[in-house]
């Protein structure tokens, strides 16, 4: 069975800066996947490589079998690659329902703006948002407005829906709410890949766990076998704890790369 998304040796440099180093990885249909690592780590630079945002130095991208290696971001959207961004930035001058209908429209590909509005608020409703449906966008608090930015990466009809960090920033009640949104979305059979600093969000949700240090892939597998890599732990605690966490579990293996 083919993988929906396929990473392979995918590179990116900023003049002297290697972002990402030779970085493969693949995505399954209905998976949720976290994406971890130290700030500087490389994972948005790989999320923009992915949607199109960034050029890849070397490597390849497939997605759903096509090689979309060197695309635009709109080519992205339309073809079912949907994000969120970790600086949540709604269309100042539209209303809630006019943010998601313009991703219904121009990458969901709907028939009219009427289809568009249809579309928009059923995601509106999805996420908790349909009594807002009419306020301007910029009138909206911090968690709200993670929550229209989810419904306007819906509105794209994504196969795959990458989130960047969607929980910065929320409470604890919050975030137990979003956790059932994503538990839901992924139950439709859209592919998750989950950016997140929140340990408990990344182990509760995600069957399997990736992790980037300095550009490379260090480590990835299932939860429990990540967390407790030697690689992991260094990167995150340093060489010293590290060391020392290895003297008490001599027999701890590292997780697959």
């Amino acid at each position: 069975m083919s993988h929906l998304l396929e990473v392979s040796h995918l590179s990116k440099s900023f003049g002297g800066l290697q972002a990402t180093k030779d970085v493969s990885f693949t995505l399954d249909e209905g998976e949720i996947v976290g994406l971890i690592g130290p700030n500087g780590a490389g994972k948005t630079t790989l999320v923009n490589l992915i949607t199109g945002v960034l050029t890849p130095s070397a490597g390849r991208i497939v997605f759903n079998g096509r090689d979309v290696t060197i695309q635009r971001p709109w080519q992205a959207a339309r073809g079912g690659l949907a994000r969120t961004f970790q600086i949540v930035q709604p269309f100042p001058q539209m209303s809630v329902l006019e943010n998601v209908a313009a991703g219904a429209l121009f990458a969901g590909q709907a028939s009219s703006r009427r289809q568009a509005e249809i579309e928009a608020m059923t995601h509106l409703e999805f996420v908790g948002l349909a009594d807002q449906a009419n306020r301007p966008a910029t009138a909206l608090t911090l968690p709200s407005r993670k929550r229209l930015e989810l419904a306007k990466s819906l509105a794209m009809k994504p196969k795959l829906l990458l989130l960047d960090e969607v929980n910065a920033g929320l409470n604890t009640a919050e975030i137990d709410k979003a956790l059932g949104l994503m538990r839901t979305i992924a139950a439709r059979g859209i592919t998750i890949l989950l950016i997140e600093h929140l340990m408990k969000v990344v182990t509760s949700l995600s069957t399997r766990i990736l992790v980037l240090h300095h550009g490379e892939l260090i480590s990835q597998g299932e939860p429990k076998a990540v967390m407790e890599d030697p690689h992991v732990i260094e990167a995150y605690l340093g060489s010293k704890f590290a060391a020392r966490l290895a003297e008490q579990n001599p027999q701890q293996e590292p997780a697959n790369v």
